[in-house]
């Protein structure tokens, strides 16, 4: 049974939570129509993201006042409890809530163990067709899974990304398991052949990447100028000789 110091204790943060609680109710107050609480006759001249600011905050302070309002509710009624003799006793089995549960929780009406909830079991029956979509869909090329070459997210997400173990599907032990983190020193696409310049701006020439290289060195072992065979070379103007 609690004691009279412990009631005393009690008393006085319910009145305190009371308080507190009675302010930020009425703090967080909103008025019916938009227009009113910002003191504006017409939203036409008002831009969009304005209006979408505003919105924001009358639906946070709708929030914290509903919420407040129901922690007040809860508080009066623990003060009431007092009153009658009622406080301290559990709803549900009708015993007493120790001293140290409701110096955490003073407005409580249940023990520890009748506030446990029982989280209900049954799924809706979406979840027999709806499956949580794979987000590392770019980790799945250890297991030989065909890469889309066009993913450029895929291609970032090798030198990592915000995403932590619980976004990805499977377990996984460390963060370095998450991601491919082999460097490839290759460019992104092969330079065929790029032209050159000198310090002034006049062409010096031309630089063959390694692929035309090693292209052009196949074609000489062949014995061919292109691969359509040899191309016979004549110095005309195609668009008006004949």
């Amino acid at each position: 049974m609690l004691s009279k110091e412990q009631l005393a204790t009690l008393k006085k943060e319910l009145i305190r939570l009371q308080n507190d609680l009675t302010v930020t109710e009425s703090r967080t107050a909103v008025e019916e129509s938009a227009l009113d609480e910002v003191g504006e006759l017409s939203s036409y001249d008002n831009h969009p993201a304005d209006m979408g600011t505003e919105l924001y905050d009358r639906e946070k302070d709708r929030a914290l006042h509903v919420h407040a309002s129901d922690e007040l509710e809860k508080v009066q009624q623990a003060l009431e409890n007092m009153k009658d003799g009622s406080y301290g006793v559990c709803e549900e089995c009708g015993k007493e809530i120790p001293f140290e549960r409701l110096e955490a929780v003073p407005y409580t009406t249940f023990c520890v163990d009748d506030a446990v909830q029982d989280i209900p079991e049954d799924r809706p029956v979406e979840d027999e067709l709806l499956k949580m979509a794979n987000t590392d869909t770019f980790a799945e090329r250890r297991k030989g899974v065909y890469s889309d070459p066009i993913d450029s997210f895929e291609e970032i997400a090798k030198s990592g990304t915000s995403e932590t173990p619980s976004d990805f599907s499977g377990d996984h032990a460390d963060y370095d398991s998450l991601y491919d983190t082999s460097v490839n020193d290759e460019s992104t696409e092969d330079i065929d052949v790029i032209a050159t310049s000198n310090l002034e701006g006049e062409p010096s020439g031309i630089v063959r990447g390694d692929t035309t290289i090693a292209y052009e060195e196949e074609l000489d072992e062949i014995g061919l100028e292109s691969e359509l065979g040899d191309i016979p070379y004549h110095k005309k103007d195609s668009y008006t000789d004949k």
